[in-house]
């Protein structure tokens, strides 16, 4: 099989020990959004914390009282991470958890076996900081977006970036960890996470065509039939590489296995996308048979 790559726009104490509360939502394999840009403002504006006594600033810029401490287990190997209460709760989903699984003065803590803990890490860091690495650089002049680490290299006349892709266990492969952000914003109710991780992806080029498959394929296995952004970026992409993916050893693979929505998305858009060449077309002949007409002798 064949793999090309396209260059398209990825407690000590000796108390009790404390309650293990498991998610029950788990990975299985199976137009691009605006993005607003006063969320990335607030960085540049937000207080110090470190000079604020007894406060921790959340995602939407507030400074909110410190409130307890929530250890975390993530992935297969249980790492541990720590985060506010409070922060926590700026998503849905774990808003929920915490109101609803512990007892007044517990301990808590959370178990999640089946997330990346290099995603995980990016969540937190955007819960706290309103973006995760590498930051989205607003150019006001061209007025365009771009990687943080893209424009440092422009500026010191270097290529070097960060690998846009992680290991998945779910897939046993690499996936775009943008994808994989956006599907855990979708999970945890964080819209404008979504909307960060889509607009970064976009900015990614160069993929290999097994890759944005295999993400692809995790895409739709993780997001509702509903999600208009996510998967119609993966359309799109596709499409717009058709000459690369109709002669890849991968795609035939891929769609003789089956199992997923998006081989028949896909043809229900290159079918559209056929449609409006057509009507295109032909407005553009009847245009011009009556421009002839028009300028044709008179009787």
């Amino acid at each position: 099989m064949s793999s090309r790559c396209l260059d398209i726009p990825h407690s000590k104490s000796g108390s009790r020990p404390p309650k293990l509360v498991r998610s029950n939502s788990s990975l299985s394999f199976a137009k691009e959004a605006g993005i607003s840009k006063r969320r990335h403002d607030l960085r540049h504006r937000r207080l110090n914390v470190a000079t604020v006594p007894g406060t921790v600033a959340r995602a939407d810029g507030n400074l909110n009282p410190i409130s307890p401490i929530v250890t975390l287990l993530i992935g297969q190997e249980s790492r541990i991470f720590a985060a506010h209460e409070n922060v926590l709760s700026a998503s849905p989903f774990f808003k929920n958890v915490l109101d609803t699984q512990f007892s007044e003065g517990e301990t808590k803590r959370i178990l999640l076996p089946n997330e990346e803990p290099e995603i995980f890490s990016s969540v937190l860091e955007y819960l706290y900081k309103g973006d995760y690495h590498p930051r989205l650089v607003h150019d006001r002049r061209r007025d365009t977006w771009e990687l943080e680490e893209s424009a440092a290299a422009g500026r010191n006349g270097n290529g070097g970036r960060e690998a846009p892709t992680i290991y998945h266990h779910s897939v046993d492969g690499e996936v775009l960890k943008d994808t994989v952000i956006y599907c855990a914003g979708e999970k945890y109710g964080l819209e404008e996470l979504k909307r960060i991780a889509l607009r970064k992806q976009g900015l990614q080029c160069g993929r290999v065509a097994s890759t944005i498959l295999t993400s692809a394929r995790y895409a739709y296995a993780n997001t509702p039939d509903t999600d208009s952004k996510l998967r119609a970026h993966y359309l799109a992409l596709i499409i717009r590489g058709r000459n690369t993916f109709k002669r890849s050893g991968t795609m035939q693979l891929e769609m003789f296995h089956g199992g997923s929505d998006l081989f028949f998305d896909l043809f229900v858009a290159l079918c559209n996308h056929v449609d409006d060449i057509s009507v295109a077309s032909s407005t553009q002949q009847n245009t011009q048979q009556s421009s002839c007409n028009e300028d044709g002798p008179q009787p």
